[in-house]
């Protein structure tokens, strides 16, 4: 999404950059005090950056002494799906959190945040035309626009294992392993398990008494499906190995793709697509020997016999299907 500056932006960029020129007395300890000191103040880590304080690391002599990653925001444009900007700053959080939590004593490389509407100058100096825009500020940088590394689409638009990655790649900082958010808070747990104390009497009642939803066959026979959906459907080898369910397309960063051309990579939408096919298989199978077998109608049983058999060969074709197409190893029918 293209932005537009403001030519009251560019005459602050003159000012700044004349002021940098003529007075480089910032001490380079009080400010990496000062950028420690505001991160500790912030519940998320990352600083927000404003005009004053992009004023005051320019002031610092190259090589400085920390690195920089810049996450540009506009709440303008948190509406817009299309660039997604708050599930993109997620993740930048997530990248955020992940490093304090894995480097908390660390003083040379400091997240920030920066508002569009409230910093046109200092997005004009880092020459930012569109968002979503990360980019990375190396300690040598005299030149923001010039000197930055900017992230890739492809890398913004996907996780924060990408971003990591991006960074471990450009600069000497390890950000360590992703530490995601549970799904229920610490307040929620405890909830839960207080729910649990009051409920425990009531819940050995009814296991005595043989009523619960485990003495259910059909709860049984659920349970059986979905262990052998998830079996086959490669579901653990995905969970193990961080199989994504769809990537970016590489031609087009805002299509997806389900299905990989290739026999070096699997996506998980592949082994879940193979398992519903296998999970059709397997339970016409089991219908036609448990259930169909006492039916004593022999034309109903010849015809859902014939369905089944026609199901059947469709699943198994669609399977030898996917599996030709991803290995090349024969020729494609239908």
């Amino acid at each position: 999404m293209a932005i537009s500056y403001n030519t009251n932006s560019f005459l602050f960029i003159l000012v700044l950059l004349l002021n940098v020129t003529i007075n480089h007395t910032l001490d380079s300890d009080d400010l990496v005090s000062e950028l420690t000191l505001l991160r500790s103040r912030s519940s998320t880590g990352v600083i927000h950056l404003s005009n004053r304080l992009l004023w005051q690391i320019l002031s610092v002599p190259v090589p400085r002494p920390f690195t920089l990653l810049i996450f540009f925001d506009s709440q303008k444009l948190h509406s817009d799906s299309e660039i997604s900007l708050p599930k993109l700053r997620n993740e930048f959080l997530v990248l955020t959190s992940s490093f304090h939590t894995n480097n908390p004593d660390d003083k040379k490389f400091f997240f920030f945040d920066i508002e569009f509407q409230e910093s046109q100058a200092s997005f004009a100096l880092f020459g930012v035309k569109s968002l979503p825009h990360i980019c990375l500020v190396p300690p040598f940088a005299i030149d923001f626009k010039r000197d930055s590394i900017q992230m890739e689409s492809s890398d913004i638009t996907k996780h924060a294992e990408s971003m990591a990655e991006f960074v471990e790649a450009k600069v000497e900082h390890i950000i360590g392993p992703i530490h995601r958010p549970g799904f229920i808070s610490k307040k929620q747990r405890m909830c839960i398990i207080a729910l649990g104390l009051i409920l425990s009497p009531f819940l050995v009642k009814k296991i005595v008494s043989g009523n619960t939803l485990l003495h259910d066959k059909n709860v049984w026979m659920a349970g059986l499906i979905f262990v052998y959906f998830f079996s086959v459907s490669g579901t653990m080898y995905n969970i193990i190995n961080k199989i994504p369910i769809a990537m970016v397309d590489r031609d087009d960063p805002g299509k997806l793709v389900f299905f990989y051309d290739g026999s070096g990579m699997q996506l998980g939408a592949e082994g879940f697509t193979v398992g519903f096919l296998y999970t059709i298989f397997g339970l016409l199978l089991a219908f036609v020997t448990h259930a169909l077998i006492h039916v004593k109608n022999r034309n109903i049983q010849r015809l859902v016999m014939l369905l089944a058999i026609f199901v059947s060969f469709w699943a198994v074709k669609k399977v030898l299907h996917l599996y030709k197409w991803k290995t090349g190893l024969g020729p494609i029918y239908g």
